[in-house]
């Protein structure tokens, strides 16, 4: 679908840094702020750690807010939700509890349960702005029901369709009468805690476009007094697809960081398997839902050998498939059975359950050489045809090199790159002149894949992926400089 985020997983790291293949696209999103206004501080968090001087940040205080932020952002602000009943008001308060964990943890220390202060703190809140103005609910569109009090954040009332606050929030936030691209920003954005430049990266967009985007889908909350109310049963399967995006792109945030030292933010990753894990109890049924959490797993299955021991990254192809995860390579095969079952033979795959069935190729080759090449692209074919994104093009070009031969690929590339345009969703994509680059580079063509690299290495954030475009673009300097008549091997 083309109005939906260009990211694709699929195949897995083969040649360039996180590309074509396995790896769930490559979402933006890096570490929020927390509350837009704790997240600046630096330094390392201690639980219980003694009072400062009024008015003194200390700079474990700062990093333990900001690291509270990264972990707790989705369960305060979906247990506030619950009070406040309006997305607006939760998400001021929960700020405001950020904001106010600065000086009170400077003053006190750090609680033992961050995450129980601040949404003891973020309620609290709520109920203050709620008691202040009795008009507030009529001003604002209700987003959440009203409920009986419940216990710690994340449990439900007994009987509830959904019994986790972060995957109610977001079945919430997924209203059929929002676009589909303002169900999955307002979501990333409301229950993720991602900003608006980060989500216009997992959209391929300008943040401008991204920002717009928003703002009217909060415009049309408002303007419509659009009752937002969790679904009944019945109604789930409606949203289920905006629901599977927002855990995909969730994941490919944390899969590959878009900025930052670290390679994978261990805490988004985590999350978003967890929410899978919930919405395939929920609807044990839907196909695409077994499919997003075999891809998940099947994508996590390789974590531990990403890196090598010197935090170098490893491609796809040099990395010892005796380290991955096999308990979460069988689960994720098998769910993979079950979520194509009776779709192939109907002609109706999803894309979650297609791209889960191309990382189960990589998980299954006892080795990159012996990989199915030719079963991949008639994946790819499935899947470009089911969700018709220039990602996945890309990474089928990817799968063309390799059964035909880097010429055969590179020529794919360029008429992609030719087709997207110089504006389209591809521009700014570093993944596309790291492939070439990789393409160019084994047909001997120095000189251009060296720009490839180079382009590619100003559009890349991460430190990881950035030092491998560095060392490719060493080595090929130096290849070039020791080759006679500038020849250089492929």
């Amino acid at each position: 679908m083309r109005g939906e985020p260009g990211r694709d997983a699929g195949a897995g790291e083969s040649s360039v840094p996180a590309p074509p293949g396995g790896d769930p696209g490559q979402a933006a999103a890096g570490q929020a702020a927390a509350g837009q206004a704790a997240a600046g501080q630096a330094g390392a968090g201690q639980a219980g750690s003694g009072p400062a001087d009024a008015g003194e940040v200390r700079p474990e205080v700062g990093a333990a807010v900001a690291e509270a932020h990264r972990r707790e952002w989705a369960f305060v602000l979906a247990a506030t939700a619950r009070v406040a009943r309006d997305i607006d008001v939760a998400e001021e308060c929960v700020q405001d509890a950020y904001v106010s964990a600065l000086d009170a943890w400077s003053r006190q220390g750090v609680p033992r349960n961050p995450g129980a202060w601040l949404t003891t703190t973020a309620r609290r809140k709520a109920l203050d702005a709620l008691r202040r103005d009795r008009t507030l609910r009529s001003k604002l569109p209700l987003l959440i029901e009203p409920e009986p009090a419940t216990g710690p954040a994340g449990a439900a009332g007994e009987g509830e369709v959904i019994a986790d606050d972060r995957l109610r929030l977001i079945f919430t936030c997924c209203h059929p009468a929002l676009a589909r691209e303002a169900q999955v920003a307002l979501t990333l954005r409301l229950v993720c805690g991602l900003t608006t430049a980060e989500i216009a990266g997992a959209f391929l967009v300008s943040e401008t476009t991204m920002a717009a985007r928003v703002t009217r889908a909060k415009k049309k909350i408002s303007a419509a007094r659009i009752a937002y109310r969790v679904p009944p049963s019945s109604e789930l399967p409606d949203r289920l697809d905006a629901v599977l995006t927002v855990i995909h792109l969730l994941y490919t945030t944390g899969h590959t960081a878009p900025m930052g030292a670290d390679l994978v933010r261990a805490d988004l990753v985590d999350r978003a398997i967890a929410l899978a894990r919930m919405v395939r109890e929920l609807m044990p049924d839907e196909r695409e839902a077994r499919g997003l959490l075999a891809l998940l797993l099947l994508t996590d299955a390789r974590r531990a050998t990403r890196l090598d021991a010197a935090g170098r990254l490893t491609l796809l192809r040099d990395q010892d498939r005796a380290k991955w995860d096999q308990g979460a390579i069988a689960e994720g095969e098998a769910l993979v059975v079950g979520a194509l079952r009776g779709a192939l033979r109907a002609g109706r795959p999803g894309r979650f359950a297609l791209q889960a069935a191309i990382a189960a190729v990589h998980a299954e080759a006892p080795s990159y050489a012996a990989t199915d090449w030719p079963e991949l692209l008639a994946l790819y074919d499935m899947l470009l045809a089911a969700w018709p994104s220039p990602v996945v093009a890309l990474n089928r070009a990817v799968v063309v090199s390799m059964l035909y031969g880097p010429a055969a690929g590179l020529a794919e590339i360029d008429r992609l790159a030719e087709l997207d345009g110089p504006d389209g969703r591809l521009a700014g994509y570093h993944y596309l002149p790291a492939a070439r680059a990789d393409l160019l580079r084994q047909l001997g063509r120095a000189g251009e894949a060296e720009r490839a690299y180079r382009e590619a290495l100003e559009l890349a954030d991460n430190e990881a992926e950035r030092a491998f475009l560095a060392g490719q673009i060493v080595t090929l300097s130096h290849a070039e400089q020791a080759a006679p008549d500038g020849a250089v091997p492929g």
